[in-house]
């Protein structure tokens, strides 16, 4: 959501939206929401990275193969209930928001994510000076994009439940400072690891247990690091771009490959390095959806792009730092291998098969 006073504003993002005035001095917000009908309706949490996994996974699954028309009738009858949870306020008030319409890419495969647009209204009090936005903390983050006439886009990462900074009506849009893009971008890459990244924690972990030494450790960790910063800005860029329907077995099938070779290999070859330098292009693919979806300052695209890594690294170097301190002490133990390397990686390379399974024919 993104609110401008100006009536020739363009508006673009995951929550967009302008403030008119009417002939009688009234303002008027109108709204403009990009998310996921189908996980909203089947009441996804977002603690569930893969909606497989989620109780009501059928019923989503179920939701994705309506076509558009159909959806959109169950959404209308559900909308009272979703514009009840978006709060917007005027100078600390709520603003009441009615229900417009939803558009519904139509055609689309079942086994893509379809994004659709919410369109909302709202009237605003006399002589109102801020607005703040807040997206259901049920509904997980969501990116506010700002953006008026003749000015750049400012882009703003709102957490779970957490509500935006006052937007002043009168004021012109402020841009956000480089340390403040860099600390935003870096919590983004952050938390796309711990917690939200299962399948790249698992992938790391598998590197962990196979290396005894640190050594071996970290040039295993900066060949991956190295390979997905490759493709990450390739596919950021534009020169590059893989669908989501082949990256993501992919990827599942190198958790499997890690945890297999740790099950058969009892110590590490040289080959090693080069397959997670592989695997690490692969995975930065999949670091290059999230971007897509968030967006990218243009002012400091750069910076952005390169602290969104800097939060992946501090993510994968968290993993390690954890998997160490609670299995570093015995890793020199005559039994670490059979009681630890083999049922844990058993577990991982059983975990990317079965998402390569189902990523591919689910």
């Amino acid at each position: 959501m993104v609110i401008t006073n100006n009536t020739d504003t363009s508006l673009e993002g995951e929550q967009t939206g302008k403030v008119t005035r009417e002939k009688t001095g009234q303002r008027e917000v109108q709204l403009q929401i990009r998310t996921n009908l189908e996980v909203i309706l089947a009441n996804i949490s977002p603690d569930y990275t893969d909606t497989s996994d989620a109780p009501n996974a059928e019923l989503y699954d179920r939701l994705r193969a309506l076509p558009a028309n159909d959806l959109l009738i169950k959404f209308d009858s559900f909308a009272p209930t979703f514009t009840s949870k978006l709060r917007l306020e005027a100078d600390g008030q709520p603003v009441e928001l009615r229900y417009i319409g939803v558009d519904i890419p139509k055609g689309i495969d079942p086994e893509l994510v379809r994004d659709s647009y919410i369109y909302l209204q709202g009237k605003l009090p006399e002589n109102v000076v801020a607005l703040t936005w807040q997206w259901p903390d049920d509904y997980g983050s969501n990116v506010l994009r700002i953006k008026r006439s003749n000015e750049e886009a400012v882009s703003a990462w709102l957490k779970r439940g957490q509500a935006s900074k006052p937007y002043l009506l009168s004021a012109t849009t402020v841009k956000q400072s480089r340390i403040a893009i860099a600390l935003d971008y870096v919590a983004i890459g952050f938390e796309h690891i711990l917690p939200k990244g299962l399948d790249h924690i698992l992938f790391v972990f598998g590197i962990f247990l196979l290396s005894i030494h640190l050594k071996p450790l970290l040039w295993q960790v900066t060949a991956f690091t190295v390979a997905h910063t490759i493709t990450l800005g390739l596919c950021v860029y534009g020169l590059i771009s893989v669908p989501a329907s082949v990256v993501e077995p992919l990827i599942a099938l190198s958790i499997a490959y890690i945890g297999i070779e740790n099950c058969l290999s009892s110590r590490l070859h040289s080959w090693r390095i080069v397959i997670v330098f592989c695997f690490g292009l692969l995975h930065g693919m999949g670091f290059a959806g999230v971007l897509s979806e968030i967006g990218l300052p243009q002012s400091e695209f750069l910076t952005a792009l390169i602290t969104f890594n800097v939060g992946v690294e501090l993510g994968q170097l968290t993993i390690i730092l954890m998997a160490f301190i609670v299995l570093g002490r015995w890793r020199n133990k005559d039994w670490y291998r059979f009681r630890v390397v083999i049922p844990f990686s058993a577990l991982i390379s059983a975990t990317g098969l079965y998402w390569t399974w189902e990523r591919i024919f689910s």
